[in-house]
């Protein structure tokens, strides 16, 4: 729902993702901690479990915060057997800076053209100082190795997320052992 009118954040014919439902396909640049490029889909993930989380823009204060919470828990995610990705509307060149001033272990895939973030339903209008502007819902899945979304998180609030979403995934990847 938008946080401003209340109304369906995208329009009738958006994939919304579910949970225990696929992930929905989308294929995305990527760019991982060591500049390099390519393309990241659900099929190129399959066969592992993953979380992905997205968020609005690179270098600002709340992604920055969530980003490097992730950062900061990466090897503990990797220590079970989880990949971690982010995902935001920014293209490779602001992905390449945030990853390299930040030190980021893991992929950020890029939506210069917001579709895939679109079809999920997570634009929304709201205004900012009177004017209207078009934002992304900060939101974070978790897919077992199977291409099943097993949790979403919406509207998520940045500090502490990543511990949350880690906790999720130990039980999870544990219970499944």
């Amino acid at each position: 729902m938008s946080r401003e009118t209340g109304a369906p954040r995208c329009h009738t014919s958006c994939h919304e993702t579910r949970t225990w439902q696929p992930l929905p396909p989308f294929s995305l640049p990527l760019i991982n901690f060591r500049g390099a490029q390519g393309d990241a889909s659900p099929a190129t993930l399959q066969g592992q479990p993953f979380v992905l989380f997205v968020y609005p823009r690179d270098d600002t204060p709340g992604c920055t915060v969530e980003v490097c919470q992730f950062r900061d828990l990466y090897l503990q995610f990797r220590d079970i057997g989880v990949e971690v990705l982010g995902l935001s509307r920014d293209g490779v060149k602001s992905h390449r800076d945030f990853i390299r001033k930040q030190e980021i272990p893991f992929p950020l895939l890029c939506d210069e053209k917001r579709e895939v973030i679109g079809a999920w339903g997570l634009i929304y209008e709201a205004k900012m100082y009177g004017k209207p502007v078009t934002k992304v819902a900060r939101t974070t899945y978790f897919v077992d190795g199977e291409g099943i979304v097993r949790q979403i998180w919406e509207d998520v609030a940045p500090p502490g997320h990543a511990a949350q979403v880690l906790e999720f995934a130990r039980e999870l990847v544990g219970a499944a052992k």
